[in-house]
């Protein structure tokens, strides 16, 4: 079956073939670096358990964390936890490419499953490198001697130009797993956007993307309306003019948020009625949670929430849109008295009869923790790869799959 202009795992013969299989295991972790939610392991068990049984031996690449960031881990609690789910014994190796990798490897039988070591632990995975180049690296090399084929089923990091994502395809026939596969399919409907209204729930703490995506959602009317919460919220309406206080606006500049302001400002200018800001806010006051609206900043208190004023007025436009692309939640919903904004708006995206796409590793967890998972549309895998996808752009995994198969069908 072809898709996309990619093969997929109905395209090729798994029987007694070794496999690299990229996936993304990058799930949160607590303090103590233990998995809080496995989401993300669980939404790549369709694909692991059809290679299983198809007798492939399956050789899974992910990565946890960036080096030097608090959740950089190994993967063998995630080893764990597949093991778990999978309900067998899944095998685990503190190396990626090394002595170790080869012997684990080469010792696999027809259905198991080995996972390497996170693969960020090597230079080579993030260095700045054009796909053939990744091709010639010792990493690429040595691991698909190994292998007969690669399967890219890792969507949500598809927006990066990575050695594990963009390299095998260039030596190995390369194929989209079912996640991969069915992620293309469900998002290509909020992409084109043709029921309307539209509306963007954007959220997180992540708001380097917020203006970008603003801007080429409404410009190219793929949206209606955009919603901002959490810290988003805060940035525009910082570029709105208010004055949200002294530690809520030193936050934003510690992060970086403020070379932002100039664009959000040109978006406020051009679609006036179109960006939703917070009205109400629930700030940290001495430990404990207090509700106060606009009139009230600034204020010298953190602001960790949307308040329930906004949440009513977000709700009313959530009830009457027919496609929602849902990214991050309204505020620290960690904690359960910050928990108000992420609740009120998540339950109005699922009460909602709008086709509701949501992505993101946070909003996920959140979903989970508010028993709301099974009542959105569409849950993505991807947060920054969902947006970029949305966004119109090329993700290079995706362009990386298409190359392959174009090569593969010279062949045969």
């Amino acid at each position: 079956m072809r898709n996309h202009g990619f093969l997929t795992m109905d395209d090729f013969d798994f029987r007694n073939k070794t496999v690299i299989l990229r996936v993304d295991f990058n799930s949160p972790l607590d303090e103590a670096k233990r998995i809080t939610d496995d989401s993300r392991i669980r939404m790549h068990v369709p694909t692991i358990r059809e290679l299983m049984d198809k007798g492939a031996k399956v050789v899974i690449l992910s990565h946890q964390g960036r080096p030097g960031d608090p959740d950089f881990s190994t993967l063998q609690e995630h080893a764990q936890r597949l093991s778990q789910i999978l309900g067998r014994p899944i095998g685990y190796v503190d190396d990626v490419y090394g002595e170790r990798a080869k012997a684990a490897i080469e010792h696999l039988k027809p259905g198991d499953v080995l996972v390497l070591e996170n693969v960020r632990t090597i230079p080579e995975e993030t260095a700045k490198m054009k796909p053939e180049d990744f091709a010639k690296t010792e990493f690429i090399r040595r691991l698909a001697s190994l292998a007969d084929a690669y399967v890219n089923d890792g969507f949500a990091v598809a927006h990066r130009a990575n050695a594990s994502v963009v390299g095998f395809p260039i030596i190995l026939p390369a194929f989209a797993g079912r996640l991969m596969e069915s992620e293309l399919k469900a998002l290509e409907r909020a992409r084109k956007a043709e029921e309307k209204p539209c509306i963007y729930i954007l959220g997180g703490a992540k708001s380097e993307d917020a203006a970008a995506i603003s801007e080429y959602v409404l410009s190219h009317r793929k949206a209606d309306f955009i919603i901002t919460g959490g810290v988003v919220g805060q940035l525009f309406l910082h570029a709105k003019g208010f004055n949200l206080g002294e530690p809520n606006r030193r936050f934003l500049e510690a992060r970086g948020f403020l070379q932002y302001v100039l664009k959000i400002r040109s978006l406020f200018q051009d679609f006036p009625d179109r960006i939703l800001t917070p009205e109400d806010f629930g700030v940290e006051v001495f430990g404990k949670r207090r509700d106060i609206s606009l009139e009230d900043l600034p204020t010298p208190f953190p602001i960790l929430d949307i308040g329930p004023r906004t949440v009513e007025s977000y709700a009313k436009v959530i009830r009457d849109s027919r496609i929602i692309v849902l990214s991050g939640p309204m505020g620290v919903y960690e904690r359960s008295d910050f928990m108000l904004g992420t609740k009120g708006v998540f339950e109005a995206v699922a009460m909602s009869k709008a086709f509701s796409v949501v992505g993101g590793g946070n909003t996920i967890e959140a979903l989970e923790k508010l028993g709301l998972r099974e009542r959105v549309g569409y849950i993505s895998s991807g947060g920054g790869a969902l947006m970029e996808f949305l966004t119109g752009k090329v993700l290079p995994g995706v362009e990386a799959l298409e190359k392959a198969a174009e090569r593969w069908r010279k062949k045969t």
